[in-house]
C-alpha cells in the first residue's frame, strides 16, 4: 500500500467518520464534556478574579471609613464580594437588634449577628461552589468513558482478524487507532478538569477562608462597641463604628 495513500486514509477524521455508533457517541459525549469543562473553568476563574479583586477593595474600604452606614451606602460598588455581602447580613441585623437592658453584653444581639452572618457565608460559598462538581467528575470519569472506546474499538480489531483471517496492519490499525482515539479524548477531558478542580478549590478555600476571618473581626468589634456602651465609655477607633 502507497504510505501516503494510507496516511490518507487513516486520518484522524477519517477514523472517526469510520467509526462505529458506539464510538461515535462516546468521542461526542467527550468532547461535551469538554466543552463544558472549559466553559465552567472559564467563568469560575473570572469569577473569583473578581470577587478576589473586589473583596479586597472593601476590606479596605471598611477600615478606612468612618462609620458603618458609609460603608453599607458604597455596597452597591461591590457586588461580586463575598465579604461585602456578608458584611451587609449582619449589618442589617445589626441595625434591626439594637442592645436591649437585661443583656450588658449584647450577647443575644451578637448571636443573632452571628446566625445572620454564618448564613450569608454559606450561601456565597455555595455559590462559589456552583458546578465545580462537574469538574471532579468530569477528571475521574472521562478515562474510563475513553478506555470503554479503547476496549470496544480493539474489540473490533480482533473482529475484523477473525473475518479476515489475517492479522495485518491494514486490518488492525483502523480499529486499533479509533481505540487511541477514544482514549486521547478521555485524557484530554480529564486532565484540564482535574487541574482546574484542583486550583479552583484551593482559590474558593482562600476566599472563604478571608470572610471567616473577617467575619470574626467584624463581631469583635461590635462586641467591644456594645461593652463600651454600656460601661458608659468613650470609643473611639473602629469600635465606635458600630454605633454610627
Amino acid at each position: 500500500m502507497n504510505p501516503k495513500a494510507m496516511t490518507t486514509h487513516l486520518s484522524t477524521w477519517s477514523l472517526i467518520s469510520d467509526a462505529g455508533p458506539l464510538v461515535k457517541f462516546i468521542l461526542l459525549l467527550l468532547l461535551a464534556a469538554s466543552v463544558i469543562t472549559w466553559a465552567i473553568i472559564y467563568l469560575k476563574w473570572k469569577m473569583i478574579r473578581t470577587s478576589t479583586e473586589q473583596n479586597r477593595s472593601f476590606v479596605e474600604l471598611f477600615w478606612n471609613s468612618s462609620s458603618l452606614d458609609e460603608i453599607h451606602q458604597k455596597l452597591e460598588g461591590f457586588p461580586h464580594s463575598q465579604i461585602a455581602k456578608v458584611f451587609s447580613s449582619g449589618y442589617r441585623e445589626l441595625r434591626k437588634l439594637p442592645v436591649q437592658q437585661g443583656s450588658p453584653e449584647g450577647t443575644p444581639e451578637i448571636a443573632n449577628i452571628t446566625r445572620a452572618m454564618s448564613r450569608s457565608h454559606g450561601i456565597e460559598v455555595e455559590e462559589l461552589e456552583k458546578y465545580v462538581d462537574w469538574l471532579a467528575s468530569t477528571a475521574s470519569a472521562a478515562p474510563f468513558v475513553g478506555l470503554f472506546g479503547t476496549v470496544w474499538g480493539i474489540m473490533g480489531s480482533f473482529q475484523s482478524i477473525g473475518a479476515m483471517g489475517s492479522a495485518s496492519l491494514a486490518v488492525v490499525a483502523p480499529g486499533i487507532s479509533e481505540a487511541l482515539i477514544a482514549t486521547a479524548m478521555g485524557l484530554a477531558a480529564a486532565i484540564p478538569a482535574a487541574i482546574a478542580y484542583n486550583t479552583l478549590v484551593n482559590r474558593m478555600k482562600k476566599i472563604s477562608l478571608d470572610v471567616e476571618s473577617f467575619s470574626q473581626e467584624y463581631l469583635n468589634m461590635i462586641q467591644r462597641s456594645m461593652l463600651s456602651n454600656k460601661r458608659g465609655a468613650s470609643t473611639h477607633g473602629p469600635e465606635s463604628r458600630a454605633n454610627s
